[in-house]
């Protein structure tokens, strides 16, 4: 039985979100091996040309004239909640998942420069302090402790409000309302909901910088920018930015120090030998592909994938753990070796929306899977394998809650 499967009471999650623990639902891998580009349901109602196979979800992702992401796909379902054209148009202001060129280039060339290799490097003394930190609470504390709230959650969570200026202290309030956002069970009216009161809240932060812009990014963008961005694209950006910035790197963090649990060999290799910091991270960006698919594309054009004709105005998915499990991209797939790197994974996406923050998710995980198994190299899990609950139900892929000890 799939993790999507463990809860009675929920949606059965489309095909592409559904996982078997760290793997992708053999039936989604079928399709892949067989050629086919199966026409599913996407999520919300929503049908779906779904893309598997490396090179077609390469191409998908690389090609924004033929496949864009400006569509406002939520307004074509019949049950959307209603909202206004103006309020629309503010919900999309800044977004830049949801922009195609020459408006993606526009926003996207603003906050380049802070995502850069050279800025992550200067970032790099911060971090390690917010890493030994939370490991001496965490040793202060003594076992059990749940590795994502005393760990994987608060690691990026902290670093990322440094980057943009937002208070530390409304994290709790700003973790529950991005885990709702990314749930899959909630009603559409409950999800606008707490969309309009993130928005409001990010609204707030922007007003506060307009006003007295400070050293982080929303503080930059206000002065280097204040005359190209509005306000509602300051309020997208930042909301965007937050969001990502630590749901995906401590959902990594999470699910995996649990796969590296479950393979011994693996975790004494990133525990032991330093140089490996970078192949490991690339090969669990790889083998756990958090992020299921990314934004629905919008055929701009008829155009065919994998001698499928693929009609304009459809829909394309693009399953990221599928294609990261193609043996046509790489030898034995399935296989976790963190010795070999995976260079050329898609797991940050690909093409003009590849993940600006990648840089920085990159060196926060460099730096915290080697420094928590060093500290503690008796890690273990506290529970068994069937009682660690996964978040199934999720946008984001990743673990509730991880019981350890030492």
């Amino acid at each position: 039985m799939t993790d999507t499967q463990a809860r009675p009471d929920a949606p059965v999650m489309p095909l592409h979100m559904q996982r078997n623990r760290f793997d992708p639902n053999p039936e989604i891998s079928r399709y892949r091996e067989d050629g086919e580009v199966p026409y599913l349901n996407a999520a919300f109602g929503l049908d779906a040309f779904v893309v598997t196979h490396y090179d077609d979800v390469r191409e998908v992702l690389g090609d924004a004239a033929t496949f864009g992401n400006t569509a406002d796909i939520a307004r074509r379902r019949g049950d959307t909640v209603h909202m206004s054209e103006e309020e629309a148009a503010r919900m999309r202001a800044g977004q830049l998942l949801a922009q195609d060129p020459p408006e993606h280039t526009r926003l996207r060339r603003m906050l380049t420069r802070e995502f850069t290799q050279a800025r992550m490097r200067r970032l790099q003394p911060r971090i390690d302090e917010i890493v030994e930190s939370h490991l001496d609470a965490m040793e202060a504390a003594g076992p059990p402790a749940d590795l994502v709230a005393d760990f994987a959650l608060p690691i990026p969570s902290l670093v990322i409000c440094e980057l943009l200026g937002v208070p530390y202290a409304d994290r709790a309030e700003f973790q529950t309302r991005s885990n709702r956002l990314l749930d899959m069970t909630l009603e559409p009216k409950e999800r606008m909901e707490v969309a309009r009161e993130n928005r409001a809240y990010m609204s707030k932060l922007v007003t506060g910088a307009q006003a007295d812009p400070g050293e982080d990014i929303l503080g930059m963008l206000v002065r280097d920018h204040g005359d190209e961005l509005t306000h509602d694209e300051l309020t997208g950006i930042a909301s965007l930015l937050l969001i990502a910035g630590h749901e995906t790197t401590s959902n990594m963090l999470g699910l995996g120090t649990l796969a590296l649990l479950e393979n011994p060999e693996q975790l004494a290799l990133v525990r032991d030998e330093p140089d490996l910091a970078r192949a490991s991270v690339e090969e669990l960006l790889r083998w756990l592909s958090i992020v299921h698919s990314g934004v629905p594309r919008l055929v701009m054009a008829d155009t065919e994938i994998r001698g499928v004709a693929i009609p304009e105005g459809s829909l394309v998915v693009c399953s990221l753990p599928a294609a990261n499990r193609d043996s046509a991209q790489i030898e034995d797939p399935d296989r976790l070796d963190v010795r070999r790197g995976a260079a050329g994974h898609v797991a940050f996406g690909h093409g003009i929306h590849h993940c600006l923050g990648a840089p920085l998710a990159r060196m926060e995980m460099e730096t915290a899977f080697p420094a928590l198994l060093r500290r503690f190299p008796t890690l273990a899990r506290a529970e068994t394998t069937e009682e660690v609950p996964f978040r199934a139900y999720s946008f984001i892929y990743g673990l509730a809650a991880l019981p350890v000890t030492w």
